[in-house]
């Protein structure tokens, strides 16, 4: 997910690749009954709203068409956002929705999905979609035929190296994705249904131990602890600490270590599991209180009240397997865990900015 400013004022909302594909097997079918290009077309969505789409480009002849839709995210610094997607479908004699993964839209290749191994990677919402979609225009139009649906998405190869796609088993391209139809901007909803399906696919495969950390950056340090693990064994929480352990706890994950960098470890140590700074901050009180019993001098303690960010404490306790202070605070954070991951064997790694490492000790 991109890092750009959240705009001000009020977000616009988007609409879904589910959304966009929709629009566009519906107005490549229309094309072909009308024998009329299309410029536009009404989508029904799961959540009872109906969007009107522009149609990017519209191609056909008597029993095939081509069609597609520029994605629009709104104000939602999705990577998909602007991506052009769209549909081949040709009218055959079998009478059955048939969906095949185009160019650049990934195969599922590991169990523990909604959809089997093989399948194109289109997820059941979008799917319903565009088989409401196209069994209501076949039955008004009194059409007695099946239709083959083919989406791709241009440049979905390139654009899925930016997801987590290939790590639950989704090759060559992007999923089509929604439950609702619509993007609405920052939303956590759609990170932590990734956090979900992550686990999913690890316990499918026979992973009982995995490894959470916030993303990319902390993943490389703590690979180099935990060599033999796959590469489906490591979980990203990005913000979202609280949703990750729940889902391991109602799993049948045996194992979970959290590595955990200092700005969102003293936020976890005090009880939020939502780290996103727009939702909670760290309580320099509470540092304070911890440096106090960790044994820190007054002075110490009370320099920590004029800090402006959490990873400087550093500059007060020397990042050292020793420090008491760091064993009180991963202490804290692994009280706060067990609440939720109550029956979870539960490690804590602490991670410097160079990729060193305090272990947490009981």
């Amino acid at each position: 997910m991109s890092l750009k400013p959240i705009p001000e004022g009020p977000l616009r909302d988007g609409f879904t690749t589910g959304t966009s594909a929709t629009a566009a097997v519906k107005a490549a079918l229309i094309s072909i009954i009308e024998q009329k290009k299309q410029h536009a077309v009404r989508v029904q969505l799961p959540i009872d709203k109906v969007l009107e789409i522009p149609i990017h480009s519209n191609v056909f002849s008597k029993n095939t068409a081509q069609c597609s839709v520029i994605k629009d995210a709104g104000d939602d610094p999705d990577v998909t956002n602007g991506a052009e997607i769209g549909c081949e479908i040709v009218l055959t004699t079998s009478k059955e929705i048939v969906f095949e993964a185009g160019e650049g839209v990934g195969t599922v290749t590991l169990s523990g999905l909604e959809l089997a191994v093989g399948e194109p990677a289109i997820n059941p919402v979008p799917r319903k979609m565009m088989e409401s979609a196209v069994q209501k225009l076949l039955h008004n139009f009194d059409l007695e035929c099946g239709v083959l649906i083919k989406i791709y998405v241009i440049n979905g190869k390139v654009l899925a190296k930016r997801t987590l796609n290939e790590r639950v088993g989704i090759m060559n391209g992007l999923s089509i994705l929604g439950t609702s139809g619509i993007v609405k901007p920052y939303s956590s909803s759609s990170y932590i249904a990734s956090i979900e399906q992550g686990i999913d696919v690890a316990v499918a495969n026979g992973i009982t131990e995995v490894v959470i950390n916030s993303g990319a950056r902390s993943e490389k340090y703590l690979r180099c602890l935990f060599p033999d693990l796959t590469e489906q064994s490591f979980i990203h929480f990005g913000n979202w600490i609280g949703e990750t352990l729940t889902k391991i706890s109602t799993s049948k994950i045996q194992k979970a270590t959290i590595g955990i960098m200092l700005g969102k470890a003293v936020k976890l140590a005090y009880g939020r599991t939502d780290t996103h700074s727009c939702v909670s901050s760290w309580n320099k009180e509470f540092v304070k209180e911890m440096a106090v019993e960790s044994g820190a001098d007054a002075s110490k303690a009370d320099a920590i009240l004029s800090l402006n960010m959490a990873g400087r404490l550093i500059e007060l306790f020397s990042f050292e397997q020793d420090e008491v202070f760091y064993q009180l605070l991963l202490k804290n954070c692994y009280e706060q865990s067990k609440k939720i991951i109550k029956n979870t064997d539960l490690h804590l790694y602490l991670i410097g900015k160079d990729g060193s490492f305090i272990t947490y000790i009981r």
